[in-house]
């Protein structure tokens, strides 16, 4: 069957996936102060890290519009779309109003929108999984129900070099983003099976950090013989590499995926930021 994975800009790709014909992407925008900045291929990583290192300002994003996905629904394939947390962003729920205004004319059309619950390299290894399910031959059904399943149990974690952005946009209040920039202590972050975010657990140190992450990673996994483990970095790979090696070392996962992020997972993850899901 014919098909097509519309994913919005906050899944970070590979090189392969770049390249694969079957994806199309919906840009959000990204603004600090008066710049805006399209997040699509043109994004410029370092570009976008210095602005937000100069403003006192957060940088903001606004998702795609309902018409924007909608123009890409058309044609004989089946559509699946993957968005980012619908607690992140109004992404989903614009691909949904895309989906609901797109079927009032052309009813019998296969549709699917999935909430990734997740951001960055979470999305990522939706995006694959469907496209593994169906180049297997599963039909568009069992591809839904395949795919909420894997979704769920997902799970993604991150860890921050700099809390500047949290600060800015009110998540961190002043006094500990002080406290914790003096004492050099970085929160590694977990995604609620909701979407939403917590704080998992902290460590003096952006190595210690790391470290913890992954004894939590080995710690929650089921079965990762079976399952891919997902690493993203934002302009340091090394880091990311440091990662896969001490993941690795713990847990025997099938495959390792290492991409880097775009704008909204840097925006989110600021320099140096890591986030894992598997």
């Amino acid at each position: 069957m014919a098909y097509r994975i519309i994913i919005d800009s906050c899944t970070d790709l590979t090189e392969e996936m770049r390249q694969d014909k079957h994806l199309q992407l919906v840009p959000l925008t990204l603004q600090v102060d008066d710049t805006l900045i399209i997040d699509d291929t043109t994004f410029n990583q370092k570009e976008f890290l210095r602005l937000v290192d100069a403003s006192p300002n957060s940088p903001k994003s606004a998702c795609p519009s309902p018409e924007a996905y909608m123009e890409l629904y058309g044609g004989e394939e089946d559509i699946y779309v993957v968005t980012l947390s619908d607690k992140l962003s109004g992404s989903y729920n614009s691909a949904e109003l895309g989906k609901k205004l797109y079927l009032e004319e052309y009813p019998a059309k296969n549709i699917l929108v999935i909430n990734s619950c997740s951001a960055s390299v979470g999305q990522t290894l939706i995006t694959r999984k469907i496209k593994e399910y169906v180049e297997a031959g599963k039909k568009f059904q069992e591809v839904t129900q395949l795919i909420q399943n894997y979704r769920d149990t997902l799970s993604t974690k991150f860890v921050l070099e700099n809390l500047d952005t949290l600060r800015k946009n009110g998540r961190l209040n002043g006094i500990q983003a002080i406290l914790t920039s003096v004492l050099n202590i970085k929160p590694i972050m977990v995604g609620n099976d909701d979407g939403s975010i917590r704080k998992l657990d902290q460590a003096r140190g952006i190595q210690k950090a790391l470290l913890l992450m992954a004894k939590h990673i080995e710690k929650d996994v089921s079965e990762p013989e079976k399952r891919t483990l997902g690493i993203a970095h934002c302009n340091n790979y090394e880091r990311a590499l440091f990662v896969k090696e001490e993941v690795l070392k713990k847990v025997p996962f099938k495959d390792v995926v290492i991409v880097e992020t775009a704008g909204v997972s840097t925006m989110y993850a600021g320099d140096g930021g890591i986030v894992v899901s598997y």
